[in-house]
């Protein structure tokens, strides 16, 4: 297991240069069951942070959630003593580590969504050096994980915001704060080189929030699928309103207290390295 010991420099070399690599036998299967039963656990009542991303009520759900940390206490353990951030104070070559959002998604059997190429960071209100960890819950072929687009975390350039239920921008093209945000570009396998990895379970991937990312192809599931990730930071993680298209996130830590240029800090950003 890879739970507080160094990551080889070869690893660190190729995430810092690609935007994404597989670790192995990474997290145990108590972790992996702590995480089912934490989906398990939000997906049973409603809940404002839980979205169902599939068009036709009737069809198979493609569901996704965030913000639970502090409410599933699965999901609190996970965040604070899983190797998760020792992991990324290593990959990010930072002193500490701080949360930034745990998310998860879960495909039923049948569903026939997928999630568009998208790129997380222009998603929400937040900036500097941050990294995904992508923990599958169940065994994944390149097939049906995620294509990372190589090298893309470099091109110095943000995309809009993709609806995950039609694929499509949420808005325009335009310049926020100084900063444009374009549509992302159409990737294909023949378009752009690509990082696509089998994964047993344990097995994850980290990778930049900057780097382009998606479903390559629609394979139908013929059982569930559930899918962990978290989003945290070095120090230098910061608030920085992007357009409307984050105000729903954007309300939230607001109402927590925080505002334009505040560090990504505190009780709703809570330290995970060093455990305190």
């Amino acid at each position: 297991m890879l739970d507080l010991q160094t990551l080889p420099t070869d690893t660190l070399a190729n995430f810092r240069r690609d935007g994404a690599v597989a670790i192995r036998n990474a997290f145990s299967p108590n972790w992996l069951d702590k995480l089912r039963h934490g989906i398990d656990t939000a997906t049973a009542a409603p809940h404002p942070n839980v979205a169902r991303h599939t068009k036709d009520p009737d069809a198979p759900a493609y569901l996704e959630g965030y913000w639970l940390w502090s409410e599933i206490p699965e999901f609190t353990d996970f965040v604070h003593n899983s190797p998760c951030a020792p992991l990324a104070a290593q990959l990010l070559d930072a002193p500490s580590i701080n949360l930034v959002m745990d998310n998860w998604f879960l495909r039923e059997a049948g569903s026939t969504s997928r999630p568009p190429f998208h790129q997380d960071l222009a998603y929400f209100d937040f900036e500097g050096t941050m990294c995904v960890l992508w923990l599958p819950l169940e065994p994944v072929t390149k097939e049906n994980g995620i294509a990372f687009v190589k090298g893309s975390h470099l091109w110095d350039k943000l995309f809009m915001r993709v609806r995950f239920a039609d694929g499509h921008a949420s808005m325009e093209p335009q310049t926020v704060n100084g900063k444009t945000y374009h549509i992302p570009p159409e990737i294909t396998a023949d378009s752009h080189e690509l990082l696509q990895w089998d994964l047993d379970l344990g097995d994850c991937i980290f990778f930049d929030m900057r780097t382009l990312h998606g479903g390559l192809a629609s394979v139908t599931p013929t059982e569930t699928v559930r899918r962990f990730t978290l989003r945290m930071t070095a120090p230098d993680g910061m608030i920085r309103y992007r357009g409307d298209w984050a105000k729903d996130e954007r309300a939230q830590f607001e109402a927590a207290g925080y505002a334009e240029g505040d560090r990504i800090a505190g009780d709703f950003f809570p330290q995970l390295w060093p455990r305190p």
